[in-house]
């Protein structure tokens, strides 16, 4: 949170009378124009911190999961630790209190005035899912006292009191949405909302969509209920053209996807060995992946690589034909490289950054069945999440050659019984995840990793997926279980509520969230 400064004015207007403060303050009212703004008007910045908040956090937490290691051996995020007294990984946070936070009370305020149910509906769904991502990345967070303007410093609120928070606000956000009388419709919810033009159908499906994740994470809790989530998910996200994604115009570097070439900031990244084997053929009985030439970068020599955890890739070997190549596609390394180089799969300037994915809740659907004992919804829940994740990859090239060896590819892929196994009772949870992973890559940084947390990083669940052999030095032998708070607000302006939840521990970041816990 950023330490609040105590205006002189409003010092200076307590010392006055009250109706000459009240006329010093008019003057900047301006009378020719509306007294309040339009609440759509604020929907495209709140919408694009929130991806770019992601994006940002994807160097740190990407490592975490394995999707991209970095080039340089060593980097303490590689080894699942953190960078001290930096901002580093926080940027989600930022996003939730600073660049949108303000923004979206304003918003449910205006709306609420305005009787624009719609939109106060759609700005509910937003700030919950702001809440859900937030908790599941750090753990306890600043949420009763978050916007409290006679606060300076803020006490954090526990996880499940989060969860049931996010819970209640998505009611009520469907019960907004619901709505049929007053000022329901505006031309600039249609024009301003970037992810579903002001449809309130697909934001009540969104809506239904959080409700899926907050449920099913608490899937190691005595009261976790599979018949809910699964409920939430049917109610959710119904094609991928319900998917929530954040596009970009990708003109110049202010409207440009994150991860794009033109902002230059993810060139240090390459694939990782993890990603590379599950696609190749290695983990899945030889058949390779019809979404890895699409996703992933092959070597200049045409073999697909992928980088070990904490060993990088040096200068020299980056400018060999057997080198790993960038996300990009270029030579791993180089933030730097010439306009108009077009990058890959998600990497690129103008590609929609995906919030939620239908592919995402199917995988969901299909793990709170497998767990229910209903092994017949399960297998078909998996199938249509695979079938989703295919469907999308394959909107990324027009090559009509490559879209043919993708379809011919796909049938042999579907058929393959590790993969998709004709009787449900051979399905196993490590399917699951492992097609959930492929199909996450590169976008659903959060929701991976609260799967691997609460399998505790288990190799009989991901596949060939192994640690570091040496981790972090305050890490204890323990990977990484949460994201310390932003340090440039919570280690410097609100420390001693910092303190009574632990934050100063050394190994603060390795303890795990009440979601992971029995």
């Amino acid at each position: 949170m950023m330490k609040k400064n105590i205006n002189i004015l409003v010092i200076g207007c307590l010392l006055l009378t009250s109706a000459s403060c009240k006329k010093f303050l008019d003057v900047n009212k301006n009378p020719n124009g509306p007294s309040t703004a339009d609440p759509a008007l604020y929907l495209p910045s709140i919408q694009t911190s929130w991806a770019s908040g992601l994006q940002f956090d994807a160097r740190l937490i990407a490592p975490y999961i394995q999707n991209f290691q970095h080039a340089t051996a060593g980097i303490s995020y590689d080894i699942y630790g953190y960078v001290p007294s930096s901002d580093f990984g926080g940027e989600l946070w930022r996003s939730v209190y600073w660049k949108s936070g303000v923004n979206t009370i304003d918003l449910l305020n205006g709306a609420r005035e305005q009787k624009k149910w719609d939109i106060l509906g759609a700005g509910l769904a937003m700030q919950a899912w702001g809440w859900q991502m937030l908790t599941d990345y750090h753990g306890p967070i600043i949420l009763k006292q978050a916007f409290d303007p006679l606060k300076n410093t803020f006490d954090y609120d526990p996880q499940d009191t989060v969860y049931a928070y996010v819970k209640r606000e998505c009611l009520e956000a469907i019960g907004e949405l619901d709505k049929k009388t007053d000022a329901i419709g505006s031309p600039l919810f249609t024009k301003f909302d970037l992810i579903y033009k002001g449809d309130p159908l697909k934001w009540k499906k969104f809506v239904y969509g959080i409700l899926a994740i907050n449920a099913h994470h608490l899937i190691k809790k005595p009261g976790y209920k599979p018949d809910d989530v699964i409920g939430y998910v049917d109610n959710a996200l119904a094609s991928n053209a319900d998917d929530a994604i954040v596009p970009f115009n990708g003109t110049n570097s202010a409207d440009a996807n994150f991860f794009g070439t033109l902002r230059g900031n993810i060139g240090v990244y390459g694939q990782s060995g993890f990603i590379v084997r599950l696609m190749d053929g290695t983990i899945f009985n030889g058949m390779k992946d019809p979404r890895q030439p699409i996703m992933l970068n092959p070597s200049t020599d045409g073999v697909y690589r992928g980088l070990t955890p904490a060993t990088g890739q040096s200068s020299t070997v980056s400018a060999t034909a057997s080198g790993v190549r960038s996300v990009w596609g270029t030579t791993l390394g180089i933030n730097a490289v010439p306009l108009g180089t077009p990058g890959k799969y998600l990497f690129q300037d103008k590609v929609g950054f995906p919030l939620m994915t239908y592919a995402s809740l199917q995988f969901i659907k299909a793990e709170a069945a497998f767990f229910k004992g209903d092994k017949n919804l399960a297998l078909t829940a998996y199938k249509a999440g695979i079938n989703a994740s295919l469907d999308y990859v394959r909107t990324f090239t027009a090559d009509p050659t490559a879209i043919a060896a993708f379809n011919t590819q796909r049938t042999a892929f579907l058929a393959e019984p590790s993969v998709v196994p004709t009787d449900p009772a051979n399905l196993t949870i490590s399917q699951i995840m492992l097609q959930k992973y492929i199909a996450l890559w590169g976008y659903g940084f959060i929701e991976t990793w609260t799967d691997l947390r609460k399998f505790d990083y288990d190799p009989n669940v991901y596949t060939s997926f192994t640690l570091p052999t040496t981790l972090y030095i305050d890490n204890n032998n323990i990977p990484a279980y949460r994201v310390r708070p932003r340090y440039n607000s919570e280690y410097i302006w609100n420390i001693d509520a910092l303190k009574a939840i632990g934050g100063f521990d050394a190994n603060y970041h390795t303890k795990k969230l009440w979601i992971h816990l029995p």
